[in-house]
């Protein structure tokens, strides 16, 4: 069971795209994982609009579309047919998508949502303490490749042979 939630959260987080620099979930997809169709999902949301303010779920523009599809390279063959712009939703909207539905499944699957958008934002916050991290470790190589730099000048001096002979101590 362990093994079927983690594949199902995989593929989850394969769902979640970047649109309008928010991570997001496309209708059909959503409906896919409630288990719903996605027209009885959009006629949740519409008969709900005040818990979906745009920040929760928008509709895409028909450039965000035709660049989305553009990267998928393909249509998907569910949106054959499609009368409107899919709508977008935030893990919030996901959320509230489930609530609107109040069918077991999605209750049960909202908690996978929320987890693979959870995912996520920790894997965007490593990357971010990484490149922190990388930041500092090259100041501080920095610093040091600037000191050994001086420790290496400073040898060669000592080392260097003496530009003058020098007078010989005692008596001729």
């Amino acid at each position: 069971m362990a093994m079927s939630l983690a594949r199902v959260g995989a593929k989850l987080e394969a769902q979640v795209i970047v649109i309008r620099d928010q991570r997001v979930m496309l209708d059909v997809d959503l409906a896919n994982v409630y288990g719903v169709p996605t027209k009885a999902l959009n006629q949740a949301i519409k008969r709900n609009p005040g818990r979906f303010p745009p920040d929760f779920a928008f509709r895409l523009s028909s450039d965000e579309l035709a660049n989305l599809r553009s990267q998928l390279v393909t249509s998907r063959s569910n949106w054959g047919g499609r009368r409107s712009r899919p709508i977008a939703f935030t893990e919030h909207g996901a959320i509230m998508a489930a609530s609107v539905l109040n069918s077991r499944r999605a209750v049960e699957m909202s908690v996978l949502v929320v987890r693979a958008f959870i995912r996520l934002r920790d894997a965007v916050t490593d990357r971010a303490d990484l490149r922190l991290k990388l930041l500092a470790l090259q100041r501080t190589v920095g610093y040091h490749d600037r000191e050994l730099k001086v420790v290496v000048r400073t040898l060669h001096r000592l080392l260097a042979p003496p530009r003058r002979a020098r007078r010989q101590i005692g008596f001729r």
